[in-house]
């Protein structure tokens, strides 16, 4: 279905169903007003997803990030991005409201998405945007805090006359008040926890005697999750479908379905695959369901996009659970299976459009196909699903007709972090059926490769070729009674197998006599472990962190000649980076800023501490840094140094020259020296374009008195690897 998004000054509309009250500044009048700036209060895919959105818009889109998520994606993808949270715990960090509306402020933000997780079905939060002249995209304050209620969204629902589930009046605190319901109504029971969901704080009962002690565990975990212990009781429904309605309302009081989606296939309360339409879902119950959805928001007056989920039995009763004030993570095959972008339309709303001005009306939503969703994540499904971290070395997706990937995490090179979601990408198929649409999604994950980290990927291949899921029939037992799904074909990884070897054997020798004229190596080299954390901090951004120690600390702490004897002493291979300075004087990189080497910095203090040296100055830094780039030379050594502690710092000094291309009065070289020793250089390799030596040593002695260590160079041409040439020309 094709969108036609149009604009126009001005709309007031009629007051809304409900009569809000004053605290939640609810308008009862519509009013246009374009947004040329989006805060998306949120990370990962679902940052990027809006983002994406904006930018079709023409409208500027505004990050935010933890410290942990410098390097992330989503930082990168959006127009303008900022720190928040800074010294707070990473996920802490995403729910610093303060902090988070005083960007807004500072930088003429004209709305905020809260997209799904953190902060986004949390009322405080819309009010705090909305009491600073910020428009929400999302529900009024206040019907975000009814339906985060569970008990008031029960009531809600029992108002609009849409079918519930037995269950307690009210939250409950006390393992007396959760045993007289079960005695009441009987068991099976579920607990839930009042303030909170994702599966968090809940328990499914059947005996008696195990009442009080799961109503005491569930409890502690919805106090330790969401901040209170308070539960919800339900009679537990036995082998239900979870079956959802995605919803859109606008301001004006206009509220349309766009159809339902399963998400019955789930592993302790989590969705692991998405479908919509619901297989084999009788026709009037869909309508049934889709009605009393609508007639439910608006009851309550919702707007923008949301979600109300229903259990539906064997018998095809079906029951309201709650309602997800918010955009969802499986929104995605709603949009393919009815062309409607769900974000825009969400930011349009948030506008002030109606639905009719954006060409969206009930009797032309028709659900055109099937779609699936899979999420691939860092988990290892043969180790009951434990979130794997480290360097992701190779990824390639899998694409082609019929497939989209949201995404936000997956790269190579990209760093799988403990602090967040594991999820790397979501996958959605579109086809003209279930069969057909699972057939692509098969294809697709099959082309994935993903080396470095563990993926639930054969977990997800396991239930598309279930003959139960390609029929249709699944239920919420799905995965707790089919265990072959977690019978694995172990992967192979041949192709990096191979160029590991080759790599070894290129580098070391072979390990074994080959046909050829190489030799096994005589000994085995030491490889020294690479940190997996590349945003590694330096001292100065976080005291408690401390690099290995190098060389340098010799230097320092016994002088030069204690250094000079530690190399010699010293029987394995020395090495002197020289990659700072090529980046700012070789063709491929030239002229790279202080600021883009201060980036890499901490990750080359963790992890190259035992280099000779590190070559990251001379003559070509003044040049490129005075004439190109309009910077100091001397700012950017001693920022480096800040950075780089316990590596020694090398430069070419071009002798009685110094940087220069000209003889310098003595004492001018001798007082560079001094300062480039005090700024933070350490190795002086001294030499002189044509050997002249009473301009070498000049540099050497100037180099000398001013502290530093001193490298003699003598500039030669000829193949010294060649045993038959007896004469090397300077």
């Amino acid at each position: 279905m094709l969108i036609k998004f149009v604009t126009r000054k001005t709309l007031l509309r009629s007051p809304g169903i409900l009569n809000h009250s004053s605290k939640w500044r609810y308008s009862t009048k519509v009013e246009y007003k374009p947004i040329r700036s989006v805060l998306v209060a949120n990370r990962g895919e679902i940052a990027v997803r809006v983002f994406r959105a904006c930018t079709e818009l023409g409208i500027k889109s505004v990050a935010i990030y933890s410290k942990e998520d410098r390097a992330h994606i989503h930082r990168l993808k959006a127009d303008e991005s900022y720190l928040v949270g800074e010294g707070l715990p990473p996920v802490q960090a995403y729910l610093n409201i303060p902090e988070i509306i005083k960007i807004c402020k500072d930088h003429g933000i004209d709305a905020v998405h809260p997209g799904y997780g953190f902060l986004s079905e949390r009322s405080d939060f819309a009010q705090a945007v909305i009491d600073e002249g910020i428009r929400f995209i999302g529900p009024t304050p206040e019907v975000v805090y009814k339906m985060g209620d569970k008990v008031a969204a029960r009531d809600a629902a029992i108002a609009a006359g849409v079918p519930i589930v037995p269950g307690t009046d009210g939250p409950i605190t006390t393992k007396e008040e959760a045993k007289e319901f079960c005695i009441k109504h009987g068991l099976p029971v579920i607990f839930k926890a009042a303030y909170g969901g994702g599966g968090r704080g809940m328990r499914v009962v059947r005996k008696m005697e195990e009442v009080e002690e799961n109503f005491q565990r569930a409890s502690s975990e919805a106090l330790s999750a969401f901040g209170n212990g308070a539960m919800f009781i339900e009679k537990f429904i036995e082998r239900p479908r979870h079956i959802e309605v995605q919803l859109l309302g606008d301001r004006a009081g206009n509220v349309v379905h766009l159809y339902e989606r399963d998400c019955s296939v789930q592993r302790r309360h989590q969705k692991v695959v998405e479908m919509a339409p619901a297989p084999h879902l009788d026709p009037k119950i869909r309508q049934q369901m889709t009605d009393l959805a609508v007639k439910l928001a608006k009851h309550v007056g919702y707007e923008n996009a949301g979600t109300v989920e229903f259990l539906c039995d064997e018998q095809n009763n079906f029951y309201f659970i709650e309602v997800n004030a918010r955009l969802q993570v499986e929104h995605t095959v709603t949009e393919e299976i009815t062309g409607i972008d769900l974000v825009q339309s969400q930011i349009r709303i948030a506008e002030g459009m109606t639905l009719p001005e954006l060409g969206i009306s009930q009797d032309q939503i028709k659900p055109s196909g099937f779609a699936i969703q899979c999420r691939v994540t860092t988990e290892d499904p043969a180790k009951n699903f434990q979130p794997d971290t480290g360097r992701i070395e190779v990824f390639r997706s899998g694409e082609g007709m019929g497939i989209r990937l949201d995404g936000a995490s997956a790269f190579a090179g990209a760093i799988i972090s403990p602090y967040y979601d594991s999820l790397l990408v979501k996958v959605i198929a579109h086809s003209k059926d279930l069969q057909s649409a699972c057939a692509k999604l098969n294809r697709a994950l099959r082309e994935f490769r993903v080396r470095g980290v563990k993926t639930n990927i054969p977990f997800l291949l396991n239930v598309l070729e279930n003959q139960k899921f390609l029929n249709g029939a699944v239920d919420t037992y799905f995965i707790d009674e089919n265990p072959q799904l977690f019978k694995f074909r172990p992967t192979q990884n041949r192709a990096q197998k191979l160029l590991n070897y080759l790599g070894h054997v290129l580098v070391n020798g072979p390990q074994t006599p080959l046909a050829t004229q190489l030799k096994p190596a005589d000994i085995k080299p030491h490889v020294p472990e690479a940190s997996e954390e590349y945003l590694a901090e330096s001292p100065q951004q976080n005291p408690s962190v401390q690099p290995p120690k190098g060389f340098r600390q010799i230097y320092k702490e016994q002088g030069p000649e204690a250094f000079a004897k530690a190399v010699r002493n010293h029987k394995g291979l020395l090495l002197m980076d020289t990659t700072f300075r090529d980046a700012h004087q070789s063709l491929l990189a030239t002229r790279v800023r202080t600021h883009d080497l201060l980036k890499i910095s901490p990750f080359v203090t963790h992890n190259f501490s035992q280099l000779y040296s590190m070559e990251n100055w001379g003559g070509a830094t003044f040049d490129v840094a005075l004439r190109f780039l309009h910077e100091c030379p001397w700012e950017r050594l001693e920022d480096m140094r800040k950075l780089i502690p316990n590596i020694p710092f090398q430069m070419l000094l071009r002798g009685a020259n110094a940087v220069g291309y000209t003889n310098y009065p003595d004492n001018v070289v001798f007082k560079f020296c001094e300062l480039a020793v005090q700024t933070g250089m350490d190795v002086f390799r001294v030499f002189d374009s044509l050997n002249y030596l009473p301009n070498l040593i000049l540099g050497m002695e100037a180099a000398g008195k001013a502290g530093g260590i001193v490298e003699a160079a003598i500039s030669y041409s000829g193949d010294v690897s060649d045993p038959n040439k007896k004469e090397v020309r300077s």
